[in-house]
């Protein structure tokens, strides 16, 4: 039997893509923001800062990702998510260093496989969400 697994990731180009089009949302809306996009590992695949982005912000998209490729979960929807778990769970989930609870970060999912994650932050949270639904769409892709 063998050791090891194969595992999906999303690629250069389609995360290239994703990015592109994440930041042409954001003109489209008039916000500037960093956008993130990592691999099913949460490593990154590709970035980019729009002028005028906030910098705290380059840390947070990149964590939206993180969260969103690690659990399989838009950080959108941790707030109702945690609802359902014990104290202990939402207080532990919550403290945990680059665990992100509020929108702005997607999964990306091709055919029922997580290849990675897409983050955004600079915007409001509903404008961080929409520029990552971009980027995703991009891929021929929905959440």
């Amino acid at each position: 039997m063998p050791c090891s697994v194969e595992q999906r990731a999303i690629g250069v180009d389609a995360a290239l893509r994703a990015v592109q089009a994440a930041v042409r949302q954001a003109r489209l809306l008039g916000v500037r923001v960093n956008v993130a996009v990592v691999d099913c590992s949460g490593i990154p695949a590709a970035f980019a800062r729009m002028p005028g982005a906030p910098l705290h912000s380059i840390d947070i998209a990149a964590d939206k990702a993180y969260t969103a490729a690690s659990f399989g979960l838009a950080t959108s929807a941790w707030h109702a998510e945690l609802v359902s778990h014990s104290e202990a769970v939402r207080a532990g989930l919550t403290l945990r260093p680059r665990f992100v609870a509020f929108g702005g970060g997607v999964p990306i999912v091709e055919h029922g496989t997580r290849i990675g994650g897409i983050g955004v932050s600079g915007g409001s949270e509903t404008q961080d969400e929409a520029v990552a639904l971009a980027g995703l769409a991009s891929l021929g892709l929905a959440s």
